[in-house]
This record gives C-alpha cells, structure tokens and sequence, in this order.
C-alpha cells in the first residue's frame, strides 16, 4: 500500500491549467520516476509535495488519511526532503558543518562545541549512506557537485528528535554531475532503497530511470498518462506516452540521396592528437562522426572552428578562412558545443543577446547596433526552432535544458550558416525538445546546409546521419553509409584495433 498518494490533482494559473487530474503514489523501499516534456508538470507536482503551492482541486493522503501540505514545514513534518540542482550549502564551510546546518552541534557546554563528536556524527551518518571517500572537514567548495549532493543526503541520516526523512524527492539531480559522480549517487540511492526508503526522482535520461526506477510514472500536459512497473516499460514506451507520438517517428526521413556540391573540404588537418584528417562534406548531407572517449571527434569540431590551434588546409565552398571563431562564423560555420552553459550562453544576459553576439557586424551600421533588428531576427529564428520563452529579455538561466539548447541553435541559423558544425546536440534535453532538434536539423539539410555531427548517443547518430565518420586515436580511419548499420556494428567499427 502506498505510503503517500496524490490524486485528481489540479493546478491552474490564470489561463494555463499546469496539472489536469495528475497524480502518483510513493512507497517505501521503491524508486520511483517521473517523466514528461517541459511543461508536462512535473515542477508543479513537485511544488504542491513541498507544501510551496496548493492545489485547486484533488486529494492528498498519507498511511490513508487526508492531508494538506500548507507548507514546507508540513512537507518535512511528513518526512519528505527535497534535493534540487542548486544545493543550499555554505561553501567556505567544512563538510561537517553543512550537514549540520538544520542539527545542533554537539556540545561541552557554554558555547563550545566538541568538534570530534561533530565529526564524529559526520561519519556515521556518511557512513549509513554508504560513503566512505569524504572527509569530514574537507571545505564544501573543494568538494565536487556530486559529493556535495552525498552530503546534504547524508545529512538528513543525522539523528534528530524531529520527523525522520522516509521518502526523497531528487530533481534532475545528475545535470550537473560527471559518470563516476552519477554512479556513486546511483549506489546511495540504492542503499536508501534497501532501507526502506521512497525516492522520486525526476529525470529526463531516459538510460538513468530504466537502469534505476522500480516504476515510472509519465505526465503529458499536466495529466497523468501511466504508471508501469520496470519490467513493463521500455523506451519505446516511455517515448511515446510523453509525446504522443510514435517512437518510429522520432528520426525525421532523410532528404533523399546526397551528392550536392562541396561545402567543406577538409585536407591534412591536424591538431592536438588529430592527425591527417581528411573529408569532403556536401551539400544536404549530414557526416556523422563516432569514436571512443579521446578519440578526437569534440576537438574536431573545435578546430574547425579555430576555437584550437590547427595546421592543414580548411575550405568553405572552396574559399579558406582565418583560425579564429570570428572568421569561422564570418565564412560560414557555425557551432553548437557540447557545454551550452560554460561554453555557448551568456547565462545571466537576455536570450537576444546570445543569439546576436556572432553576428552583430550584420546588424550593426556605422558601428551601431540596431536593437531593431536584432528583434526581429531573434523573434524569426525563435519560431523556427520552437522556443518557448517568456520573451527576448528573458535570461538564458531561467530557461529549461532544451529552450536553452534551441537558444544556441537560433544562433546558429541566424547566420545563415553554409555548414553546421553540432557537438552533442541533445545532450541533456528532453524527448521533445529532440523531436524539434531533429526536425530543424532535417529543415536546415533540405534547404542545402550540411552538417557535421558529433554525438555518444548512438541511434541518434545513425537516425540523423547520411555517413558516419570513425575517428580511432586521432585519426579518421573510414567513413562510411549510416543506412543499414546496427549500433552493435558502429561500436564494434570504434573499437576496432587503429590502422597504423
């Protein structure tokens, strides 16, 4: 029986109805996911569990009674904790002295604290976690995202006199967080699980909740769709109910047979460990590009870009260009890179404003920038890829992972560029959000821009690409059609002892 259930949820602002009759359950002892595209509400569900908004209309119930969750003391009251993205932490302080922030310290009395008990209870709580590799008075800021998210898990495993945590409620919690972080919080996740506790995590990686979740739970347009165990989803399944539409339809059909004139030639590049790198890209056509871990494929692209020192010889429609990004952008190139927040936003600026930058000579005369213009061209490009935003002022921060994605990919039409240049794509977006890559991706081809495509996510590489490049230690060692490959075969091809 579910510990805590919510029911025929309803939440409406003005005019938007953000939840329609949604609604899940938690049980201790489970993983439980939920998914759904932006705007699906899973942020509002979230918000009505914290007791930050209430609902217009539903139930909710705890061991079977009716509750209200009024607040977030009367969330915590019931035993449930929060973990976003952005941790509450004081980062000059040590690890011991966060994970007592909401806890007495341990004390001698008369204001002294005894700072080996404190440390003390730091370890058996980290230590109930499972976590054995921090130290308790290592500084929060020398720890990084994914052990500062331990710690503040940990910390709600202190012994207190107040309600103790049953059930976890994680919001995109691996956003940030490298492979061995995720696979460490993975482990503790797993070690509540076995001690009885709920966990809701809210994830769009699709790979994370199959490999994770005992059930998943989809919402579609602030409805609930279903609820199926692990063993009864698949990806396929999941797909589908959030979008609506059919898995077989996520890879727009290509555009036909490519041949078109050249538009990058590339002869005898090197760079860093890339060496003698050579490829036609023509018109239309998308080349993918696959290979291991340091193969060199990301730093390819960066160095066609001049984003990197390069030798060789790099032509755009047979004409070559300065080694700068500036020149890039200028002959027409343009890059979409793998980090869109370190690398491609300017986070804390209106959305326009990254869109523009590359481009302000075209929308500049006589050394003024033509705000005019600029609206007009974002409001063009931002229909052209789907982008939901409040409006051009918007900051690049409040946007979600896929809007903030489609920003740079505004950018990168505003030009009009010639070639592509796209370094994982739909890195951490969601299906939807892919569904519109994808199709803006197909659009740009159809009209004659050609792509060269990096990504780890092999489907996606063989939906999208016309031919795939395999690039081992450096070097592109043969590329060939992406029609009728199997990911089994393309990771084989990546593997495959390098050609000396």
């Amino acid at each position: 029986m579910p510990q805590l259930s919510l029911h025929g949820v309803v939440k409406t602002y003005g005019q938007t109805r953000a939840l329609d009759g949604a609604g899940l359950d938690l049980r201790g002892g489970e993983i439980h996911a939920l998914m759904g595209e932006n705007g699906a509400g899973k942020s509002t569900l979230i918000r009505i569990l914290a007791g930050l908004e209430l609902p217009d209309a539903g139930q909710i119930t705890f061991d079977g009674a009716a509750v209200c969750l009024t607040s977030p003391a009367a969330a915590e009251g019931l035993g449930l904790r929060f973990l976003h993205q952005e941790l509450q932490i004081v980062p000059a302080l040590s690890v011991a002295e966060n994970m007592h922030l909401a806890h007495p310290y341990p004390s001698f009395g008369f204001g002294l604290v005894d700072w080996r008990a404190l440390h003390a209870v730091t370890l058996a709580a980290l230590d109930r976690l499972g976590v054995t590799h921090i130290d308790p008075t290592a500084t929060m800021a020398d720890l990084g995202p994914g052990d500062q998210m331990l710690t503040r898990i940990a910390a709600t495993l202190i012994d207190t006199q107040g309600p103790r945590p049953w059930a976890y409620v994680l919001d995109e919690p691996t956003a940030a967080l490298t492979g061995p972080e995720a696979e460490r919080l993975f482990t503790a996740l797993h070690t509540l699980r076995a001690a009885g506790h709920a966990i809701l995590y809210v994830s769009h990686r699709m790979d994370e909740v199959l490999a994770l979740s005992d059930r998943v739970t989809v919402l579609r347009d602030g409805r609930h769709v279903s609820t199926l165990m692990r063993d009864q989803v698949s990806r396929n399944q999941i797909i589908q109910d959030m979008t609506g539409r059919d898995f077989a339809t996520l890879y727009p059909p290509a555009n036909g047979e490519v041949g078109g004139a050249p538009l990058l030639d590339v002869r005898g590049l090197q760079s860093g460990l890339l060496r003698d790198i050579d490829f036609t890209l023509h018109a239309g056509e998308v080349l993918g590009l696959a290979g291991l871990s340091g193969s060199g494929r990301n730093h390819l692209l960066r160095a066609l870009m001049g984003a990197v020192p390069r030798q060789g010889q790099v032509l755009v429609k047979g004409h070559g260009f300065g080694q700068s990004p500036a020149a890039a952008w200028a002959a027409g190139l343009a890059y979409v890179p793998r980090e869109r927040r370190a690398e491609g936003l300017m986070l804390h600026q209106p959305l326009a404003d990254t869109v523009a930058l590359p481009h302000i000579p075209a929308l500049s005369t006589a050394g003024f920038v033509r705000r005019l213009w600029i609206t007009r061209l974002v409001a063009r490009l931002a229909q052209a890829v789907r982008l939901k935003a409040q409006n051009q002022a918007q900051v690049a921060a409040e946007l979600s992972g896929g809007n903030q994605q489609k920003v740079l990919f505004a950018r990168a039409l505003a030009g009009p560029p010639v070639v592509l240049l796209l370094d994982e794509p739909t890195r951490g977006v969601d299906v939807g959000a892919k569904f519109d890559i994808y199709a803006t991706i197909r659009g740009l081809t159809a009209q004659g821009v050609g792509v060269v495509m990096v990504s780890s996510d092999l489907p996606e590489l063989i939906g999208l690409s016309d031919r795939i490049g395999i690039l081992q230690g450096g070097r592109l060692t043969q590329i060939i059609p992406a029609e009728g490959l199997t990911e089994g075969a393309l990771l084989a091809l990546c593997y495959e002892k390098e050609v000396a």
